[in-house]
């Protein structure tokens, strides 16, 4: 049976709808990140964190910040992240719009097992951090020969 919302042309109306809702959801979102810089609150930035069999690799998204710029701490097996983005003022100028503002990021990720700080290394290369954390020896895993 023919329906008038089976056509193409009738979804398309419902377009600006969702033009709407994209909107106000951008803006509730810019919102909370408002909020919480006002509160002094971090901000979390988006990451993924692997098992490579020896160690762990984060790669976490911290676009726009410098590698001075980055806090980077492993205690008890807790990986902790604090960067900021500060944006200058600049002297003599006015502004008549400021969209861009101090951004602070942070998060910690507790890893699944014992791992060893003197195995750690971190670099930020086009706004995304890898942080490789390597297992403690113990937490390797092992062939154990099976005597007969």
């Amino acid at each position: 049976m023919w329906n008038r919302w089976n056509t193409l042309e009738h979804w398309a109306d419902l377009e600006p709808s969702f033009n709407l809702f994209n909107e106000l959801r951008q803006r509730l979102d810019r919102g909370l990140d408002d909020e919480r810089a006002q509160r002094g609150r971090p901000a979390p930035f988006q990451a993924v964190l692997y098992d490579t069999g020896d160690a762990f690799e984060l790669k976490a998204d911290l676009p726009g910040i410098k590698a001075e710029d980055v806090d980077l701490s492993l205690e008890d097996g807790v990986l902790t992240i604090k960067a900021e983005r500060a944006v200058p003022h600049r002297e003599g100028y006015t502004t008549h719009r400021q969209e861009r503002r101090t951004v602070k990021l942070g998060r910690s990720f507790t890893l699944p097992m014992k791992v060893d700080p003197e195995l750690t290394k971190a670099n930020l290369t086009d706004g995304v951090l890898t942080v490789v954390v390597g297992k403690a020896p113990e937490s390797k895993p092992r062939q154990i020969k099976v005597a007969g």
